[in-house]
């Protein structure tokens, strides 16, 4: 006889939960991790998401495969095929990440001194923004409180609004490349709170978290029992390597880390991300996963695995670290004063001196001049006078790029002198008015 779902919830309230078969079975032996579980996890059908019967594992090389669900086709030998691998998934695992991806990934986490099993504590999602997906799913429910730092992703904010959680803010702000917060704001906002996530270097500002800070949230979230969920998709494009949070006592059992191939390598087409944690938390993930995105294509995570397991070049750090020092030059030279990034590569513009906030200067630069920005206000409270001006694109259409927001703040200082905007080779009318109409598009990133 199925439990009612009232006398579920009494249940883990009280840890009897541990003694029933069902919970057992749905978080592997980890009981104590059934109090962070959100209701749609606790409702979902475990016995059949997890009868192979249903959802199969991928058979080993060796096995004859008559129940494969796709026809193979003799017309595609020859090209790429992303349905077929020599790779197969391990049995009590989650099936749609490949051996190759996910040792990728845990060897890149054992040289910060973290370890993860590559078999029960890694799983593949589609890019980064499937991974936050699979955690507020598994973890969040309509009147959670989800702490944040002010300025982040927007990509965080939606996703949590859209599960109808409450958004707590904490104002940061950056000083020589390094996020800084008030520790009593961080704390007050911690109290009751469900999930903090974060990103680290940030977004859009670029601040990096030092060791003491990431110390400080550490016993901040295990004192408060809160999940973190922290996002390292720019950890490549920063100048130090700071000690791993998930591995610091207190939030060793209850963070997620993510990642991606899309920020570090430029391969957001693949849409091939991880998430890594405790394996009772991983669990979870992968059952809202299963419902919701599964199989990554294994020809992408194929792809991701080797890019993983290539030794980095120093010289791309030092040009990104160039092309940030030139982004910075040329903005001052404008009389701006951007903060001074740490990491990432992005750089937080303050425009409320030119008398415009940060969604009107973007309109009208992208209007008037054809460049596009993203718009402060999209990043959380304190951004509204901010855009955020990326360096990733080539050094020619950056450099061409910042000539015409040069041309666009003069203009701003000197409204007399008439708007240049740049020549557009045989427009069509059509065009012309796409342009004329067009917003800021606000990036996902």
């Amino acid at each position: 006889m199925a439990i009612p779902f009232w006398l579920t919830k009494l249940l883990i309230r009280t840890r009897l939960a541990r003694f029933t078969p069902r919970a057992r079975r749905l978080t592997d032996g980890g009981t104590a991790y059934l109090k962070y579980y959100s209701d749609r996890v606790l409702t979902a059908p475990v016995e059949e998401l997890l009868d192979a019967a249903i959802v199969p594992n991928s058979p080993n090389p060796d096995v004859l495969d008559l129940n494969q669900p796709v026809p193979d086709a003799p017309a595609a030998r020859g090209a790429i095929s992303v349905g077929r691998t020599g790779s197969h998934a391990v049995p009590g695992r989650v099936p749609a990440t490949l051996p190759e991806l996910s040792r990728a990934i845990a060897d890149r986490y054992q040289e910060t001194g973290r370890t993860v099993s590559p078999t029960t504590d890694v799983m593949a999602t589609h890019g980064a923004t499937g991974a936050y997906a699979a955690a507020l799913d598994a973890f969040v429910n309509p009147g959670d409180r989800v702490v944040m730092f002010d300025p982040c992703s927007p990509l965080f904010t939606l996703g949590a609004k859209s599960r109808h959680a409450k958004v707590r803010w904490v104002p940061t702000w950056t000083e020589d490349g390094r996020c800084r917060y008030i520790p009593a704001a961080f704390e007050r906002a911690m109290r009751g709170a469900k999930m903090l996530v974060l990103s680290d270097p940030g977004n859009p500002a670029g601040g990096c978290l030092a060791n003491e800070d990431l110390e400080h949230i550490a016993w901040i979230a295990g004192g408060y029992d809160v999940l973190v969920y922290l996002d390292e998709s720019f950890a490549a494009f920063r100048s130090d390597k700071p000690r791993a949070l998930a591995a610091m006592p207190g939030t060793d059992r209850v963070t997620l880390t993510a990642g991606s191939v899309s920020q570090e390598f430029g391969q957001p087409g693949m849409r091939v991300g991880w998430l890594s944690g405790p394996r009772h938390l991983i669990r979870a993930c992968q059952l809202t996963a299963n419902l919701s995105a599964p199989y990554v294509p294994p020809v992408c995570q194929q792809a991701a695995a080797r890019l993983l397991s290539e030794t980095p070049s120093p010289d791309t750090a030092k040009q990104y670290q160039a092309k940030r020092q030139y982004t910075l030059d040329r903005l001052r030279a404008m009389g701006l004063e951007p903060e001074q990034p740490g990491g990432g590569y992005f750089v937080w513009v303050p425009v409320s001196g030119l008398k415009l906030d940060g969604r009107t200067f973007a309109e009208q630069l992208l209007r008037e001049y054809r460049v596009l920005v993203g718009p402060g206000v999209a990043f959380g409270p304190s951004g509204a006078g901010h855009v955020r001006v990326s360096f990733a694109a080539d050094d020619g259409r950056l450099r061409e790029g910042l000539s015409r927001v040069a041309a666009f703040v003069a203009r701003l200082k000197n409204p007399d002198v008439p708007p240049t905007p740049p020549t557009i080779t045989d427009p069509t009318a059509e065009a012309m008015k796409e342009v004329e109409e067009s917003r800021p598009a606000f990036s996902r990133a």
